[in-house]
């Protein structure tokens, strides 16, 4: 995974201090999935994604999500030509191989909902005519948290087709002071060239669907996200895309790894990112003060680690 390091410290040279980030990020790229970044404005959740994208030799686009924003300015609308008398397709901005969603809750709800078939299907239907995605396909879309003035909260089978959630955060405060020195004069962006290119990527989104997964890694995943399902402090638990999605990022996190075989540690560390997002507390949870993240803990210490 020379590869994976590369981009790595390509995206490291743009986002300091955040290498577990960074991780998340590659881990769900090589899991083919797609990625949400929330956090309050100014940590950094657009330049991670810039920086990945910018790393890549591959086409990527970019959408500013905002309310006026249409579903056909994202998949794309039908045209009629004058000259030829026939209606000709303008593609929208969800066609390319990384495509940053920046914002992606100041749009509306149906705006949203314009990535629900890109996102699980990789294609694009308009005018009954569809339209396939190229490989590798992934959205990095960011958000604010909901309290923020002007935000819709995104539906949960929008938050559900996103394979992983992570936050940036705050900087380390000696990694604050380098990004001073180092991007007061210029965007670092600027200077990162591409380190790999799309046909890379999906020899390695090969090796990760090789990595092994015993029958032992297998049921221990299901039981995480069916544990979610009956716990009394939910009312919305992990869905069997949670499942896949889990495993999956299982498999590429072993492999960023070095290992041919997936750990059930590898699926344990990995429970925050994938399911915390897809999860609702209950009415009485939310009065007590419980959070997502404490009852998912809670859940996920019941669970029994498989041994040997």
């Amino acid at each position: 995974m020379r590869v994976a390091g590369r981009i790595r410290d390509s995206i490291e040279k743009v986002i300091e201090g955040k290498t577990d980030v960074v991780d998340s990020t590659l881990t769900v790229l090589l899991a083919e999935g797609h990625l949400l970044i929330e956090d309050v404005p100014g940590v950094g959740k657009t330049q991670l994604a810039k920086a990945l994208a910018r790393s890549i030799d591959c086409s990527v686009r970019r959408i500013q999500f905002t309310p006026d924003l249409l579903p056909s300015d994202v998949t794309g609308v039908s045209i009629f030509n004058q000259n030829t008398r026939e209606f000709e397709f303008r593609p929208g901005g969800i066609f390319a191989n990384i495509v940053v969603g920046d914002e992606i809750n100041r749009a509306s709800p149906k705006t949203q909902s314009a990535l629900l078939e890109c996102m699980e299907e990789h294609q694009v239907t308009v005018d009954n005519v569809t339209y396939q995605l190229e490989s590798p396909f992934m959205v990095i879309a960011t958000q604010n948290p909901i309290e923020m003035e002007g935000t819709y909260a995104l539906p949960e089978a929008q938050r559900d087709r996103f394979m992983a959630r992570v936050s940036v955060g705050y900087p380390p405060v000696g990694s604050e002071i380098a990004m001073l020195a180092s991007h007061s004069a210029a965007n670092p962006l600027d200077d990162l060239d591409p380190v790999t290119d799309a046909a890379e990527i999906r020899k390695l989104v090969g090796v990760v669907n090789q990595v092994y997964v015993a029958d032992a890694v297998r049921r221990y995943t299901v039981a995480l996200t069916a544990a979610t399902r009956t716990n009394n402090e939910l009312a919305l638990g992990a869905s069997p895309r949670a499942s896949l999605h889990l495993l999956r990022a299982a498999k590429a996190h072993a492999a960023l790894h070095g290992r041919e075989f997936v750990l059930p540690d590898d699926v344990r560390r990995l429970t925050g990112p994938v399911l915390a997002h897809r999860l609702l507390p209950s009415a009485s949870a939310a009065m007590h003060g419980r959070s997502v993240t404490d009852i998912l803990e809670t859940v996920v210490s019941a669970v029994a680690v498989p041994q040997g």
